[in-house]
């Protein structure tokens, strides 16, 4: 049985390491989780943030994801938008899954990003 994910995997390029230590810590905030020896042998980063885990792996013959993508919970997600656009990295908003206000971005080799936050309220005291 399922009970949770663990990570998700994307790729990037080789030598793109710093570029996206840059991005997904200083950028988006997570953390670097270090990669056991073995696996650090290979290249790439892993990052955390709560219990969610961001794997980057090295591909030599890299393409980035252009559709598929992770879904990344963020409260405050117009303050989030700006954080991004104020270190140069473009948004598109995107107005379409009813319930949540989103948008995607795109990290330093071009791996599509989700940013979204629910906007449905529980009902209150009398709802």
């Amino acid at each position: 049985m399922i009970t949770a994910v663990d990570h998700v995997q994307l790729a990037a390029p080789p030598g793109s390491e710093e570029r996206l230590r840059a991005y997904y810590v200083g950028v988006l905030g997570m953390t670097e989780v270090p990669k056991p020896p073995v696996l650090a042998a290979r290249g790439g980063c892993w990052f955390q943030v709560g219990g969610v885990q961001l794997h980057l792996g090295i591909e030599t013959d890299f393409r980035p994801a252009k559709k598929a993508h992770p879904g990344l919970r963020v409260t405050d997600i117009g303050a989030y938008a700006a954080r991004l656009e104020a270190r140069g990295v473009a948004v598109t908003w995107d107005h379409d899954l009813p319930g949540h206000r989103r948008f995607y971005s795109a990290d330093p080799v071009g791996n599509r990003l989700e940013f979204l936050e629910s906007v449905v309220r529980p009902f209150g005291p009398g709802g």
